[in-house]
């Protein structure tokens, strides 16, 4: 990797901390339709970096660069992944970049899934650090690789959150450890066909051998199906049956021994409970004790923008759930409260259904929805005869809710869709929801 001509095609987080990180040893052009931060674009040309924004970047990429890094957001077909493949230039994204430049002996686990991954990952992350070792938290959680693969040492550990979308293009990428949550039809617009979309999560097992472990959702037909062929060691978690982490009697087990009573758990709801299966199997491979493990499960409030408790207002509870960007999310959420429900949909339209929703809508009493789907939103609810307002964005929608609710109501932001068509990140959605909660009155 020493002095190569680099392109990457696609600003935020990624890809300024990959052209950060290659600055040093590379000629590095970095490349954006939209306008980006000005700060970051003055620290990128202090380290030599050129970028440009523009909407016609086609002509930027010849036959003199030895390497195109992109955003993991772009689909396969974009016109500059064709004429790189066509010109021979290899193709990966930030966090195989990143991997090259880790040390000898470092432990890695890698999680990946479609519901679970954040908080699977952040239980890791908080269990080993409870045992006292050096760990690094990172990957698709909103931290990329690339910012903080120098400051690993070896004997240290890294735990990373990997999406579908940071799976297509990796080549090398090898975890220790590996963990697949659920696998659920999500995605599909972006990987086109639910096949496409399992195969990529398939990759996190890759170059795994009986040396590597496997960490699987024996209860999602689908993992389990998927992964019946790869070369790791296997280890299932089951609240149905009785594998190396299982749930029973209203407590976890380890290899038949109990580590805690859920009634002691802070997080609650099965959905919580198959991720802190997965992330105690990851760190017995460790050799992290029930006592660590037991200390932070008995303090661990969860994390940001999933099923986040707000504040509380004249008795309405309201809740965060940016994070939820797709059906299954929105109904895990939904499934979580007892309490009338209102609930706040929309974002990005990728053309998925709705319909996946109705079992999980028992207890919503009034939905409001804006963004690009709000009008196929609206005609779902009208189908089951929900009451639904449509709203421009998400203040007006989460006034809306604000008016309407009563005592002991859930006031509840699950969008079920993306947030790119009105926000950067399902991140900066959830600082606006909240920011708005916080700014109302009593």
């Amino acid at each position: 990797m020493k002095h190569k001509k680099v392109f990457i095609l696609g600003m935020a987080r990624s890809g300024f901390e990959a052209a950060k990180l290659l600055a040093k040893d590379h000629e590095v052009l970095i490349t954006d339709m939209k306008e980006q931060d000005e700060k970051q674009v003055a620290i990128l040309n202090e380290l030599n970096v050129k970028v440009v924004i523009t909407k016609e970047p086609l002509e930027l990429l010849d036959n003199s660069y030895d390497l195109l890094i992109k955003n993991p957001g772009i689909k396969k077909d974009h016109p500059i992944l064709i004429k790189a493949r066509e010109l021979h230039i290899p193709i990966i994204n930030e966090l195989e970049l990143a991997y090259h430049y880790l040390p000898q002996k470092v432990f890695l686990i890698g999680v990946t899934g479609s519901n679970g991954k954040t908080t699977t990952t952040t239980l890791i992350y908080e269990f080993l650090q409870a045992a006292n070792k050096k760990v690094h938290l990172g990957g698709n959680i909103g931290i990329p690789f690339s910012q903080f693969v120098l400051d690993i040492k070896e004997g240290d550990y890294v735990v990373l959150e990997v999406s579908d979308h940071q799976l297509c293009d990796v080549k090398d990428f090898k975890t220790n450890v590996s963990v697949l949550t659920n696998i659920y039809p999500v995605h599909l617009d972006f990987h086109d066909s639910f096949e496409q979309y399992k195969e990529m999560k398939k990759r996190i097992f890759a170059h795994h051998t009986k040396k590597d472990l496997a960490i699987i959702n024996k209860d999602n037909i689908e993992a389990f199906t998927l992964t019946k062929d790869i070369s790791s060691t296997k280890e299932y978690f089951s609240r149905i049956e009785k594998e190396e982490c299982y749930l029973e009697n209203d407590a976890i087990y380890y290899q038949k021994e109990k580590i805690i009573d859920t009634k002691d758990i802070l997080l609650k709801g099965n959905h919580n409970y198959e991720n802190i299966m997965a992330a105690i199997l990851a760190v017995k491979a460790c050799g992290i004790s029930n006592e660590a493990i037991k200390t932070v499960l008995t303090t661990f409030k969860g994390v940001e923008h999933r099923i986040e408790f707000v504040r509380n207002i004249k008795g309405v509870s309201y809740y965060n759930d940016s994070k939820a960007t797709n059906c299954e999310s929105t109904k895990i959420a939904l499934k979580s409260f007892q309490n009338p429900t209102l609930l706040i949909l929309g974002g990005l339209d990728r053309g998925h259904s709705f319909e996946d929703l109705t079992d999980a809508m028992t207890n919503v009493k009034y939905v409001v929805c804006y963004g690009e789907t709000k009008n196929r939103i609206k005609e779902y609810c009208d189908s089951l005869n929900i009451s639904c307002d449509i709203f421009e964005n998400l203040q007006q929608a989460t006034l809306a809710c604000f008016k309407k609710s009563q005592a002991n109501d859930v006031v509840l932001l699950s969008p079920a869709c993306a947030s790119w068509d009105q926000y950067d990140s399902f991140e900066t959605r959830g600082e606006e929801f909240k920011k708005i909660v916080n700014s109302l009155g009593e």
